[in-house]
This record gives C-alpha cells, structure tokens and sequence, in this order.
C-alpha cells in the first residue's frame, strides 16, 4: 500500500515539477503549447504536418540534443510553408486541413461567432493585415548578424488579435487577444523565444500594410544553443534576455511578384543594435487560415487608418506646449503693457511747471567708515567725517556756487541735495518751501548734472534730447510737441548748429571718435535734465575742464535758467576755482573748509566784507581788485580753528537768512527708504506728512509706463546698430570664415567610428567656438554700465526695460545671425543629416546654448564693476565647460568627486542633444574590426565612447532652458540690487 503511495507521490511531483518550455503552460499531466511545439515539454518542433493537426501532428526526431528541422529533413505539405510549416498559402489547404482534422462543423450555426448569411469558406489571408492569428516567417539577413552567425536565421511570429474567430481556437491559436509569440531559429534550432502583450494593430495605405505595437516584452534564451552560450566567445543570452519593455513589428505592402514583405522588427536595444529601423526582416511570408465571412466584414476590427501622417511624440508636443505658453505669455503682457500706455497718454495729468520752491538744508552731516584688516584677522575701523553741520539755503530765482578747496566736500554737498545714494551715512535735514500761489501737490523734480559727461557717442545732439524728452516728460504730451520742445531748449542753450551732429566720445573717457567739443556735450548734460522741467537744478562742477569761454556760456545759461522771468528756479553749482566772472554771475556763496561751512550768504564782494567784519586779524585782509574767489579760497585752503568757532557763533547773522514760509515737502533724499547704508533726519509739520508719503512714492517711480519705456530704448538701440556696424559685422565675417574652415576641416565625415567621433568633434568645435564668441557681449554691459547708472539714477526708464531691449539687440545681431551662419555652413559641408526636421533641432540647440552663454556674461557683466575680473571669469567659465562636455573625457570615467560638476555645464548638455540629434537621424556606423564588417547604431558607439544617453535630447532641452531661466532671474536681481549708483 505504501509502495503505491509512493508511486502515485512521485508521479505528482514530476508532474508538478515539469517545466513548459516556450511558454507554454501546464494542463493537467502534460503543456499545452504554442502552434508548431509539442512534446512533454513543448521543446519539441513540428516537422511537416498543418495547425490544424494539434497534438497529433508529426515532432521532430526524439535526441539528446536541440530539435533541429534541418537535420530531420523536414518538409511542408503542399499549400504550406515557412520554418514549422504554420504559414498557409492557399484557401485549398486550410479548407482541407480543417476538415481532414474532423472539426469542421456540419452547420454554419455551430461555428462559434458565425453569423446567418456569412461565407464559411476558409480562406487563407496572405496579406500583413491580421483578422484572428496569422502565421509570419521571415528571414534573417543582417550584415553582422552573418559575419558572426554565417548560416541562415530565420523568424517565426504569431500575431493573435481575436482567437475566436480562428477555425479552431486553442488548436489554430495560442494565447489571448492581442499578444505576440516569437521564435528565431538558426539552422533549423530554435535558439530563443519571445511574447508581449497589450499589443495593437495599426494598418496603412489601403490596409496593404500593417504595424504592430506591444507592450511587456520578455525573452528567453535557450542555454547551450549556438546564441545562448554554445560558442562561449558569442554568448548573446544576457543580451536576449535582457530583451525587455516596448515591441514594434512594423510590416509594408507585399511584393507582387513574390507575394513576401519586409519587416522591421523594433525594440529599444535592437534598434541600437541594428539602426535605424531596428531588425530588418526579408522575405516575409504571411499565412492565416480564417472563413471569408470574417475577411469580408474586416473581422469587427476597429483598425486605426495611418495614412494621413505620422502623429506627434510626446516630447514634440511638450516642447510646443512651451514654446505656445511662452508666446501666450508674451502676448498677454504686451497687451497689457498697451493698456496701460494708452490709460497714461490718455490720462489728464496735472502739469506742475510753474511750481516755485525753495531749498533749505539744516545741519547735513555726513560721514564714512574707513575699514583695514591684516590678512582678513584683525579689523580696524576709522569713521571720517566729509561734512558736518552744513546749514544753508537758496530761493527760487537764485544761482548759488559751493566753493571751497578739494576735498572741501563740495560735490558730497551737491550730491545729498541732489538725492542720490550715498555708501556713508548722511543725518540733516533737506526742505523744499513752496512760494505762496504755486502749486505743491507733487514732490519737486530735482535735476542732477554730474561732473562727468556720460551720454550716447552715436547719437546726434537732438536724439539724445529727444530720448530724454520721451522718457521723462508725461505721456500725455505728444511727441510733435516733445520734438517742438527739444528744439526750444537747443536754441536755450546755444546749441541748434549741433542739432544733427553726433554726440562722439569725450576724450577724457578714452573715446574712439571726435564728436562735439567738451563744453558742448557740457551744455547737452545741462539739457538732458532742463527737458524735464526741474523745480531745482544742482551742478557738479559744470564749468571743470571747460576753458574760460566755454565756462562762460555755460555760468550765462545757469544765470538765465535760475532767473527765468516766467519760471525762476533756484540752481546749485559746486565751483572749482571760478575767474572773476564767472563768481560774479552768481547771487549766493557757500564756502566750505574741511567739510565745514564758513560762510553762506550774498555773493559778490559780500563774503570778504564779512570776513573783514568778524574775523580781523584771523584771516588776511581782502586786496583791492583781486578775485573775490580766489580770495576766499585761499581762506579755506587753510582756515584756524578759531575761524571754524567764529562761524559756528555767527550762524544766527544775516549771513543766513531766514526761510519763507514752512510749506513745504520732505526732500526725496530719505536714504532710510532707499539705502541701508544711509540715513537723512528730516523735519516736516505734520500737516504735510501724507503729502510726503504720497509724493515720495510718485517721485520714485518712472513717467514713462513699461512698453513706452521699451520702444524708446529700441529706438535708440536701433540707431546705435545702424551707425555702428563694426562688432556686427565682425560676427558675420569671423562667422563665415569660421564656418567655411570647420566645414573643409569636417568636410563630408565617413560613418566610420573615426569617423563618428570627428562629428561629435564638430558638434563641440561649434559649441566651444559660441562660449567663447559671447564675450563680446560682456563687453558691451562693461561699455554701457555708465550710461545706464546715469539714466538709471534719473529715472528715465526701469531696469527690466533696459535689460530687455540690450538682450533683444545684442543677441539677434550679434549672436543668433552669426550663430546660424556658421552652423549652417558647417552642418552642411560636413555632411550631417541630411533632412530638415534634423536640422532645425541642431540649430534651435545651439540657439537656446548661445542664449544661455548671452544670459551668463551679461551676468558676470553686471555683477562685477572691473570688467577684466568679470573677462576672465567668463573664459575660465567656458574652459570649465570644455573640460566637462564629455568630448576630452568620458562622463563615467571622471572621479565621483568631480563629477557632479559635470551638471552645472551648459555644454555637456549642448553637446549631449546635438549628438543625439545627429545618431537619431538613423545614423550607421559601418566600419570593419579585425576582418569583420560591423553595422552598428551609431547611438550605441555615442554610449561607449562619451557617455551621452540616445533618448536625452528633450531632456538637455529642458535643462538649457532651466539655465537660461536661471541666469536670467539671476541677472535681472543682480541689476535691480546691485547695479545701482552710490556715490
């Protein structure tokens, strides 16, 4: 009994413990298996015979070794054909066969899912087109694969769409709906097998073709078999095996004269193995025994019709889905930047021209702190005062000069009251009285005349005025009578024969061209800030480097503007060593000694007769007839203290005249608002401190809204490109040249491997050449960054504005023309893809690179104020990035303390997408190594050699995108922080 128990257990187990070969599976005590196996455990092949015969059809010879149908001299039936003789090829044999097998039904009605009135015949369909299973088989013939495997290889495929619809399921068919079995045999052994599944059929023009796509994809390998480790030096089993994810068989339309097709047999590794369609399949002959009926109603088959076009990858349609957003956004903020300008130029703004103010400053103050170290450990800091308790004031209609020796503090005096960022601390206070019957709605405009005339070189004296007329005059003016105004003042200031004469450079500042003389461009400064119609003028030094005739037109102009019969103003000028004429021409003196005032009071000879009355015998008498101005210069240049303690007790005299009325608004020098670095104690009465807030911010801000800012500044820019044409035309010429010699050096590259790495040789050459060629553009922010600090400082226009329209015109000119020019000649000479669509990846590459390399050196530009750190900073930068764009060395061999850095260079991702670009055209390398011809994806040789990934390109589009974003929140934070005049 026990002995029996024993059998039957041991019978269980190796029925359990059986094991069914080509994916078939256990039913019951042996494996139901795929059509064209069999035996115990479905390792056994068909050897002549039909589908239809099931499990009573003819096996291979039992051996030891692999089935092998040529050794067993198998043969098809007549009508039948292909390896395993599944692939039918006549109606006549899959009618025979079915009723010779017995399951052919008497009725049409109990054939399953028949209907009444349908053609029962079975037909064979021979066309790629499946309706229920058809049988493929197909040959073998890739160059490598015969160098390796010389004889001959052959695939089998069944593709089952609807089983139930087969003559016999489960006989004529195996597996569910919509699954792939694949078989590859090498001289008559079966050496691998396949299946996927979530497959979905696709037919072309007229159904004549089909493609099959599926997903889930597994292999595997038959140990011992000539592929799978029976040549220990030819072993693919980890390569079959690894077989994996997504499978494409994609067959064309039959050729008529041999009723066969070719196929492409497509998976992600295969098609780096065998590029560019993956495993070409020759000779495909096609077989699916199926009734009439089925064939003539298409099978219920909801077969997609692909004729119209190849759809969209995923990535396409995102990289659309951006650039559609981004021209969304563009549009919408241009839309609302118009809204805004025709709300301003329509908007009745009230007009304060005719406002009358006074200044008064009371105790200003101001001091520095001067910091040491020895070797960053030890700190010291000394505070230095460059003013203290400077009290003075001038009256609408008033001219006063600020004297004093250098280093007297004349031109911090002139700054403070001027409003500008101070780097020290300043503590006084600043008013602005408003006579009485003028309005003071509205914070006084303050006009600024710097020492250093900065303006426009390529610009004619009347562009430059009319500039600043459109910026920071309202908008509700119109432009014919801004242009009407501008040409008023250059007759105010003597300067209408210059009205078409180009501005030049000043040679003080290095200047390449002679244009206007240096009291002329002094004359065009005091226009620029006389186009806004100041409340106040404040000079620095306006008459310094003129000689005496120029300084006097200039003192005559300052004397007509602060005693303008219809609108009087009160000017400050800071005077260096005036003639005697000159200091007559002013109504008021403030001198100064060591940050100190010594007298503010009436000009004339009325400061040495003051001298004379309270300070005998402390300072040298006046001589008769000497210059009342250098008499008190030589004063200043050495005063004693006693003199200081005299002043100090006689700032309650006449020399210091009360101030009339107490009206008045906080100046908009409050450096607490401002700076942090600064800080201005003003007094106001209270019934004004509202007034103040309101004004303060009003005054900060712009006249010119956003897009009007932006037109004008590209009008000027525009200008500047079209008479100054030698840094574009530099690019385009060093362009071209550049481009004619990588081309003949690249001309025509064979697809060799050599070959293949002097293309990614070219690909870097071209993105090397743009890091270095965008130092020009650095060039320009250094060149510019005067200009911009001025015009900045008077609020002509914000720095966004500014920083948009120098992006827009150094980078289409100078950067995207040259860089398509050479790209252009390159990429044809040197003989890359050959198609468009290839092309204008490569060039919208190398666009979205040389945008970043722009972003970055305006960066570097902006943020540091010596232009040669921020030169060498940028070509230290671009040898970085050649360093770690994988071209001198292999992304994966770089030690992994290092290689990190490898993500922060722009050109590891430039190069990456253009080598991807260029492999994705179907690259070929076809070389020979050792003897034997190989035809591989150049992909796979791009892996080997530098490390860049075959499916990376949308990806390194997204990155240089997120590096372009970067450096431009960087640069336009640094620009609205940092980029800002302190004095």
């Amino acid at each position: 009994m026990y002995s029996w128990y024993a059998i039957v257990l041991f019978a269980a187990k190796l029925v359990l413990g059986q094991t069914c070969e080509n994916y078939g599976f256990q039913n019951g005590s042996s494996c139901a298996c795929p059509v064209g196996t069999g035996g115990p455990t479905c390792s056994e092949l068909a050897c002549g015979g039909n589908i239809f015969e099931g499990t009573q059809r003819p096996l291979t010879p039992s051996s030891n070794s692999f089935a092998n149908l040529t050794a067993s001299g198998c043969s098809c039936q007549q009508g039948w054909t292909g390896t395993g003789c599944n692939v039918c090829r006549t109606s006549n044999a899959c009618q025979g066969a079915f009723v010779a097998s017995g399951g052919a039904p008497s009725t049409s009605t109990s054939i399953i899912g028949v209907q009444d009135g349908q053609n029962n015949t079975l037909a064979c369909n021979t066309t790629p087109r499946v309706y229920a299973a058809s049988q493929m088989s197909c040959q073998v013939n890739n160059p490598t694969l015969q160098a390796i495997f010389p004889l001959e290889s052959t695939l089998n495929i069944m593709r089952t769409l609807q089983p139930s619809l087969s003559p016999i399921p489960n006989t004529t068919t195996f597996g569910e709906a919509g699954t792939v079995y694949v078989q590859l045999f090498y001289a008559g052994v079966e050496q691998f097998y396949c299946e996927a599944d979530t497959c979905s059929q696709t037919l072309g023009n007229g159904t004549s073709s089909a493609n099959w796509d599926c997903q889930n994809l597994r292999c595997t390998c038959r140990t011992g078999t000539t592929f799978c480790g029976g040549v220990s030096a030819l072993d693919l089993a980890t390569v079959i095996n690894g077989l994996a994810g997504t499978l494409s068989i994609h067959c064309g339309a039959l050729d008529n004269s041999t009723n066969t097709a070719t196929c492409q047999f497509q998976q992600k590794e295969l098609l780096t193995l065998f590029p560019p369609s993956g495993l070409t399949l020759n000779g495909c002959s096609f077989g699916e025994c199926v009734r009439q009926g089925v064939i003539d109603t298409s099978g219920n088959i909801s077969a997609s019709d692909n004729s119209g076009g190849k759809s969209l990858s995923g990535g396409v349609i995102a990289g659309l889905a951006v650039v559609g957003g981004l021209i969304l956004v563009a549009l919408l903020l241009i839309l609302f930047g118009y809204i805004r300008q025709r709300r301003a130029r329509n908007k009745q703004q009230s007009d304060n021209a005719g406002m009358q103010v006074d200044v008064h400053w009371e105790g200003i103050t101001y001091s520095v702190v001067n910091s040491s170290s020895c070797f960053g450990l030890f700190h010291a800091h000394e505070e230095r005062n460059i003013l203290d308790d400077v009290s003075g004031s001038v009256k609408a209609g008033q001219m006063m000069a600020i004297l004093g020796p250098s280093g007297a503090g004349k031109t911090t005096l002139a700054e403070i009251l001027a409003g500008k960022h101070k780097s020290g601390f300043v503590v006084g206070t600043v008013k602005y009285p408003v006579k009485d019957g003028s309005s003071g709605a509205v914070a006084p405009r303050i006009g600024f005349v710097p020492q250093q005339d900065v303006l426009p070189p390529t610009l004619t004296v009347y562009e430059a005025l009319l500039f600043a007329a459109r910026l920071r005059l309202p908008e509700n003016i119109k432009d014919i009578e801004k242009c009407e105004m501008v040409g008023e003042l250059l007759a105010k200031l003597g300067i209408s024969p210059l009205r078409d004469v180009r501005i030049g450079h000043n040679e003080t500042m290095g200047g390449k061209t002679r244009g206007i003389s240096g009291g002329e461009m002094r004359r065009v400064s005091i226009g620029l800030e006389l186009i806004s119609r100041p409340d106040v003028l404040i000079l620095d030094e306006p008459t310094s480097g003129l000689d005496s005739v120029s300084a006097s037109r200039v003192a005559q102009i300052l004397h007509d503007i602060a005693h303008d019969p219809v609108n009087p103003i009160p000017v400050i000028a800071s005077i260096h060593q005036p003639s005697s004429k000159l200091y007559q021409s002013f109504d008021s003196i403030l001198l100064l000694s060591h940050g100190r005032a010594l007298y503010s009071g009436p000009g004339g000879f009325a400061p040495s007769e003051y001298f004379a009355r309270v300070a005998s015998g402390v300072v040298p008498a006046y001589p008769s007839g000497y210059n009342v101005a250098d008499y008190l210069l030589d004063i200043a240049s050495d005063p004693s203290v006693s003199l200081f303690q005299i002043s100090e007790k006689d700032k309650t005299t006449s020399a210091n005249e009360p101030v009339d009325g107490e009206s008045g608004v906080e100046s908009t020098e409050k450096n607490q608002a401002t700076s942090s670095d600064s800080q201005v104690n003003a007094v106001l009465p209270d019934d004004f401190s509202s007034l103040t807030k309101a004004s303060s911010r009003r005054h900060s801000k712009c006249v010119a809204s956003f897009l009007t800012q932006l037109q004008v500044l590209a009008w000027r820019e525009w200008k500047i490109l079209q008479r100054d044409k030698t840094l574009f035309l530099t690019h385009v010429v060093v362009a071209s040249v550049l481009g004619v010699f990588c081309g003949g050096l690249y001309y025509k590259i064979d697809t060799s491997i050599a070959g293949f790495q002097a293309r990614v040789g070219c690909l870097f050459f071209l993105g090397a050449l743009i890091a270095f060629s965008s130092l020009s553009a650095l060039y320009n922010v250094v060149e510019t960054r005067p200009l911009f600090l001025r015009e900045r400082s008077s609020l002509y226009y914000s720095p966004t504005s500014w920083l948009l329209s120098r992006f827009i015109f150094d980078v289409v000119p100078l950067r995207i023309i040259p860089t398509i020019i050479v790209s252009s000649v390159t990429y044809w000479m040197a003989g890359l893809a050959h198609d468009a669509a290839h092309f204008f990846k490569f060039l919208f590459i190398l666009v979205l690179y040389t945008l970043a390399m722009t972003l970055f050196n305006f960066l570097l530009g902006a943020l540091f104020n010596n232009g040669g750190v921020a030169i060498l900073l940028s070509a230290l930068s671009a040898l970085y990035q050649m360093t770690f764009a994988g071209f001198f060395v292999h992304l994966n061999a770089i030690p992994p303390v290092l290689r990190w850095l490898q993500w922060l260079c722009p050109l590891k991702y430039t190069l990456e997408a253009l080598s991807v670009n260029e492999v994705g055209s179907g690259l070929l390398i076809q070389d020979t190594l050792q003897g034997v011809p190989v035809s591989v994806s150049a992909s796979l040789i791009m892996n080997l050699l530098f490390g860049f990934g075959a499916n990376n390109y949308y990806r390194d589009v997204l990155v240089l995108f997120a590096f372009i974003a970067g450096f431009a929140i960087g640069l336009i934070t640094v620009v609205w922080l940092k980029v800002r005049e302190r004095r």
